[in-house]
């Protein structure tokens, strides 16, 4: 099956704060894929960074 999802090494840093260090992740047609984690874990700014949800809303 081919990836619809493909993330490699991202990492997104505020300021001195890093809010995602370096994750990778593939997800592949058919696929039922769940993002989970606690409060400021970095699953918004996963999603932000890879459909550019913050710079389409400003």
């Amino acid at each position: 099956m081919k990836n619809i999802i493909e993330i490699k090494n991202l990492y997104k840093q505020f300021d001195k704060f890093v809010a995602v260090n370096k994750i990778s992740f593939t997800v592949k047609q058919g696929e039922l894929f769940a993002f989970l984690g606690t409060n400021g874990a970095g699953k918004s700014t996963v999603y932000d960074v890879k459909t550019n949800y913050r710079y389409i809303c400003v």
